[in-house]
Order: structure tokens, then C-alpha cells, then sequence
């Protein structure tokens, strides 16, 4: 029988046929499509003339089958992943690498390359094809290809050690989240915890085989609530501690050397290339350009936001002792003093909000949002083949009724998943022989799931999460370019939060709220004072927030700009690092690095900063749509051409002043942020 991975796709949109596809066929199907790149390289390299077609295009459409089958297994690695999974990951990730390194350290190849781009000036090529052009050279560069064959081997063996520590640090972070169960049998300890939640942990503790009792894990449905709304002091410390203690036990899960191993081989890989820290090297392909301009733009906003976040914490530990008589806040009290001090303030909090966020009804109005701005269609198509029940998939067509995308959503918690929201892509974009080939786009996130009672209902800031996962989706689905490379959400890390962050601005209008926002039970609408009221309150602690964010960014440039080898101890080190920014008091034990999967398992490495880079770039976008109105067509369609269409086809800079007719400013965010005056 054939490999169904090798086989031609005769799935709808030839997607995908996870149902087909078994643990073992895995590897064989890498191996065949290594074996089929190989070719591909090798037919570029005998062309006796380089031209741009010959030698860059070729190399931009080579290894499309190994691309496909890659994405497949490693995509499912993080959404639904298993034992069997996690071991070939360890096999699949060195022959990965090395295929990769066989390309880019290729002597002959990388002759090819820079014999177009020595003649660059001289050919008539598009924006588009100079971009690949330089891009393509400079990825060679950056790689090793103007490295010795000593110094090469070397570079491939920090490849292969980097790859095997970032997949043990996203297991270990795995293994841990889901070995932690903490069960209550006294409803008394439960208190305040709203009837929702309270049934979700009794499904939870049923599922577990303690039927009659609650139980609560780290992972974000259960925990934040808990966090959020249990009164009992006790079980906030306990389940705070089990999640800021995450691989920092000196135990077999302990990512604390892990984290050492990785830095200094991104230290010794990026002074192997001939720069000073791996900083620099992430850096010189960002809009920031370097760690001093990263850490300049951090310490500009902590200047703005400190004493923002310090009269926030002044307000709330005030509130908390004249609350509860609390004498000394401490860390595990801030999402539950928060959350009672803006019920107080704003007459507003997320089980007042949350029977207004169907699950459902969410999804329909992201897709409404999308049509009203973009014209986009989403069909929900059964035929689709899908990797777990809970996901559903979808046709996206354009006004026309012209097939644009194939959208994937998956939503809930499962031991197999990793914490968290994310996008991702299943097949890319391209334009090849006339013929656009469409994407295969994903979200995946950690919902509060259905219970015996109630459907999922959303708090706000989960509302927020599918807006943001969906601005990335957008960005993938609308994807318009030649070269796949350049496609989608393939542009400078610190310009690819743009379309999420900006599509989170319509959760607060009340023109996009009146297309889902109905109560679960009643159908009403959700009425005008409460919208007012959610503005009103989004500026709610937005210091302390800030400053929050502020922290893992400077964390995160630290890590990757400070010498290694002087970092002797993590927890040492990220408490110097973040004194200036972290208020309440220090708990002993507990460190964030350790699971910190953003930079050490995912791809923000020295680009954590990127989050805030982007919130200038949105708030200063959405101001052009609050002036001419939210869904002003005009502006759409020039944030779709400009921004979401044009992927990283020119720089990025290039790309948001078309759109918006200057450079970015910073005043828009702090305004929106609170942290000066409007």
C-alpha cells in the first residue's frame, strides 16, 4: 500500500488526509522527499548559465513535498502529539537540519546564487524578485556559506544540538503542564469561583476518575479562572507556584540547562558567522535592526509605563487590604483583587460578558468582521479530512465566490496540545505556470470547552486571542505573492504581529460586537452601556500590563546579548534582569524561563520585543480605520493590498508607509494604553 504522505492528495483542495495517515509512514515519506529535493538541487546546480529563473526560482520551488510533509507532522507534533510522535521528532529533526545545512553550505549552489546577485543592477527584476533575490543570497550568508568546510561541520553540529535541546525543552514544558492535577473535595474551597468553571473542574475531575470532586490543571482554561475568581488564598499559591515552578525543580523535567546549552550555542553559532551574539545576528533582519535600538524602544516605554503600573499596584493593594484586610499582596492576588476592582470600578467583569461570547457566535462574527472588511466567505466543508474531532474545517472564497483558502480551527484543550494560541500553515502560497496555489491555513488554541450544561462560552480576552489568531490567519489565507517564501505571514518577525494585533481592535466596536455578541440564553444583544463599559475598562491596569510585557522583552534581549558563559545561574539572572520591572514581591522557587516556549521552543528568539514593536504599528493602522470608520472599505481594501496581500515581497517599512501614508508613531498606543493623555 502507498504511503498516503507520498501518494497524490485526492482530498478536497488536496489537503491533508490525516485519517490516512499513520505514525510510521512518517518517516519514510521525509525520507523520499529529502531524497526528491536532492534532485531538485542538483538539476539547479547543473545549469551551465545562472539566471534568476534557473537558480532562484528553481531553489524557491524546490523541496515543495518535503515542505508539505514537514509542516504536516511537525504541526501535529504541537496540536496533537503522543509519545510515538515526540520520538520521531527527535529522529525527523536532525535529517531536517542536515538537508537544510546540505543546501545552504553547498559550495556550488551558493556559486550559482552570487553570480545572479553580483548582477543584480543589471537585470530587470521586479520589487518582488529583488527581495528574493536578496533575501536568498543573504539566507546563504547567514548560513554558513561563506564558512570553510571546517568551520561548516562545525556550524552543522550547533544545528543539530539546537534542534534536539529546543524539542526537549517543548516536551519537557508538555510533560509537565500535564502531570499536574489538583483535586478539591469541599465545595467551600471553591468559593467564588463562578457555576460554569465550577462544572468544568467537576468535568475535569470526572474525566480523571474522581467523580464528586474538582480538579484543576495548568492549563489555561482552568487556571486562569482559578486565578481569576477563587476566593480560597491557599489554592491560588498552590496552583500559582505549580505554574511558575514549571521544569525548575531540578528534576528530569528541569530545563534550567537546557536553557544554558541553548544559549551558548546560539552564542557560538552567531560568532561563528561573525557576529558578536546571537542578537546581533536575529537583529540585522529585523525593522529594529539591533539589541541597543530593541532595548532603547523597551526602555522608552518603561519610562512611560513604571509609574502608570506602580499607581495601579498602589490602587489594587489598597483595594485588597480594605477588601480582605490583605497586609501584603502578593502575586498569586493580582488576577483576583484585579478582577474585583474592575467589577467595582466598571460595574463590569468576564462572567458578567462571558453568556454573551458563544463559542459559535464568535466564529461567525470573526468570519462576519472578515467578510464586511474583505468580502471573504467561509464555507464549513464535512469533506475535509481533519486530525482530531474537535476541529473544524472550512472553504474561504472571495466575493466572487472564487476559492481563496482552506481554513483549519481548533479550539480546546487536550493532553496532546501545548498551552497556548497559535497559527500556523499546512501548504503556503504561491504563483507558479499562471496557476495561484492556494493555502492551507490553521489556529489552534485552548478554549473553555463545552460542559454538561452550558456551550463554550468565552471570557473577553479569550475573544481577544481568536481575533488576534485570526488577524494571522488573514494574513496567511490572503496571501497574494509569487514566491512562497515570501508569502503570508513570511516577513520580519517584528512586523508579522501587525495583522493579528490590529484585528483585535474590532472586539471593542459595537458594529462588530453586534455580529456575535448575543446572550446564549436569551438572544439579546449585548446592550450599549455594557460595550461603553468594556472600553471603558480597557485601560484597566494597562501599566501593569505593560510593564509586564516590557519585562519578557528585556529578558529575552538579555538572554541572547549577554555572554553565556557569564550566565552561571537562570534564576539569578532573570531576577537581575527583571528588578526594574517586577512590583510585587519575589516568590522563592519560581522562574518563567523555564517555560519560557516563545524563545526557547518557538521562533521569538531575541524578537520577543516584537509584541510591542507591533502595537505601535497596529494603534497607529486602526487609528486611519477609527478615522475613516471601522469598516471603511477604502482602507480595508489598502490594509489587504498593501499589508496582508504583499506578505514580505518588499520591506516591510516600504509596505505600512503605502498603506498608511507616513511612518509609524508611538503616540496611538500610549494614548490607547492610557500612558498619556488622549
Amino acid at each position: 500500500m502507498q504511503n498516503p504522505l507520498l501518494a497524490k492528495f485526492t482530498t478536497p483542495f488536496n489537503t491533508a488526509p490525516f485519517p490516512r495517515i499513520k505514525t510510521e509512514d512518517y518517516l519514510p515519506a521525509i525520507k523520499a522527499a529529502i531524497e526528491e529535493a536532492k534532485i531538485e538541487i542538483e538539476d539547479i546546480k547543473k545549469q551551465k548559465e545562472s539566471t534568476f529563473e534557473n537558480t532562484l526560482e528553481a531553489l524557491d520551488r524546490s523541496g515543495n513535498k518535503l515542505n508539505i510533509i514537514s509542516s504536516i507532522f511537525f504541526n501535529l507534533n504541537s496540536a496533537e502529539t503522543s509519545p510515538e510522535l515526540q520520538k520521531l521528532a527527535r529522529e525527523i529533526s536532525p535529517l531536517l537540519t542536515k538537508h537544510s545545512n546540505d543546501i545552504l553550505l553547498d559550495p556550488i549552489l551558493f556559486q550559482k546564487v552570487e553570480s545572479v546577485f553580483e548582477k543584480k543592477d543589471n537585470l530587470s527584476l521586479t520589487p518582488e524578485q529583488r527581495t528574493l533575490l536578496e533575501k536568498t543570497y543573504k539566507s546563504f550568508v547567514r548560513n554558513g556559506a561563506k564558512l570553510d568546510s571546517e568551520k561548516g561541520d562545525t556550524l552543522r553540529e550547533i544545528d543539530q544540538e539546537l534542534a534536539q535541546l529546543s524539542l526537549k525543552f517543548g516536551e519537557n514544558v508538555l510533560e509537565e503542564t500535564n502531570k499536574f492535577v489538583h483535586f478539591e473535595s469541599d465545595e467551600d474551597a471553591i468559593e467564588g469561583l463562578p457555576e460554569g468553571i465550577k462544572e468544568a473542574a467537576a468535568q475535569i475531575a470526572e474525566e480523571k476518575g474522581q467523580p464528586g470532586k474538582w480538579a484543576f490543571t495548568l492549563n489555561y482554561p482552568s487556571y486562569i479562572p482559578a486565578l481569576t475568581y477563587a476566593k480560597n488564598r491557599e489554592l491560588r499559591k498552590l496552583l500559582f507556584i505549580a505554574y511558575n515552578t514549571k521544569c525548575a525543580k531540578g528534576d528530569e523535567l528541569d530545563n534550567q540547562q537546557i536553557i544554558k546549552d541553548i544559549l551558548k550555542l546560539r552564542e557560538k553559532r552567531a560568532q561563528l558567522l561573525g557576529y558578536k551574539n546571537h542578537a546581533e545576528f536575529i537583529l540585522e533582519e529585523r525593522m529594529a535592526k539591533s539589541p541597543k535600538e530593541v532595548t532603547k524602544f523597551l526602555e522608552s516605554l518603561l519610562i512611560k509605563a513604571k509609574p502608570k503600573a506602580q499607581k495601579d499596584l498602589d490602587e489594587l493593594t489598597s483595594f485588597a487590604k480594605e477588601t480582605d484586610g490583605i497586609q501584603e499582596l502578593k502575586k498569586w492576588d493580582f488576577a483576583y483583587y484585579s478582577e474585583l476592582l474592575k467589577k467595582e470600578k466598571y460595574a463590569i467583569d468576564d462572567e458578567l460578558l462571558r453568556p454573551y461570547f458563544q463559542l459559535e457566535k464568535v466564529i461567525s462574527g470573526v468570519f462576519k468582521t472578515a467578510n464586511k472588511l474583505f468580502g471573504l466567505e467561509f464555507v464549513k466543508n464535512p469533506e475535509i479530512p481533519v486530525y482530531h474531532p474537535d476541529v473544524q474545517a472550512y472553504e474561504v472564497k472571495d466575493e466572487a465566490g472564487k476559492h481563496i483558502a482552506v481554513f483549519y480551527a481548533d479550539f480546546f484543550p487536550r493532553s496532546g496540545k501545548r498551552n497556548g494560541a497559535w497559527m500556523t500553515s499546512y501548504k503556503g502560497q504561491n504563483i507558479q505556470n499562471g496557476i495561484n496555489n492556494r493555502p492551507h491555513v490553521s489556529i489552534v488554541c485552548n478554549f473553555t470547552k463545552p460542559t454538561k450544561t452550558k456551550p463554550s462560552l468565552l471570557t473577553f480576552n479569550e475573544v481577544t486571542t481568536l481575533f488576534h489568531e485570526f488577524g494571522h490567519a488573514l494574513h496567511g489565507m490572503l496571501a497574494n505573492t509569487t514566491y512562497e517564501s515570501l508569502s503570508g505571514t513570511s516577513v520580519y518577525w517584528d512586523f508579522v504581529e501587525l495583522p493579528s494585533q490590529i484585528f483585535e481592535n474590532w472586539c471593542y466596536e459595537k458594529e462588530c460586537l453586534d455580529f456575535f455578541a448575543d446572550h446564549y440564553e436569551t438572544g439579546e444583544k449585548i446592550p450599549s452601556e455594557l460595550i461603553d463599559k468594556l472600553k471603558k475598562a480597557a485601560n484597566f491596569l494597562q501599566g501593569y500590563q505593560t510593564l509586564r510585557q516590557i519585562s519578557f522583552g528585556l529578558l529575552d534581549i538579555e538572554f541572547h546579548s549577554h555572554k553565556a558563559s557569564e550566565i552561571k545561574d537562570i534564576s539569578s539572572f532573570e531576577k537581575q534582569v527583571m528588578k526594574e520591572t517586577d512590583l510585587l514581591p519575589e516568590v522563592p522557587g519560581t522562574l518563567m524561563s523555564t517555560s519560557f516556549s516563545h524563545i526557547f521552543q518557538g521562533g521569538y528568539s531575541a524578537g520577543y520585543y516584537s509584541y510591542k514593536w507591533a502595537e505601535v504599528l497596529d494603534a497607529d493602522a486602526f487609528e486611519l480605520f477609527s478615522e475613516k470608520g471601522v469598516f471603511d472599505k477604502e482602507t480595508a481594501i489598502s490594509f489587504q493590498k498593501n499589508i496582508l496581500s504583499a506578505g514580505g515581497s518588499e520591506h516591510p517599512t516600504i509596505l505600512y508607509k503605502r498603506f498608511r501614508g507616513r511612518e509609524p508613531k508611538q503616540d496611538a498606543l500610549l494614548k490607547r494604553a492610557g500612558l498619556i493623555e488622549s
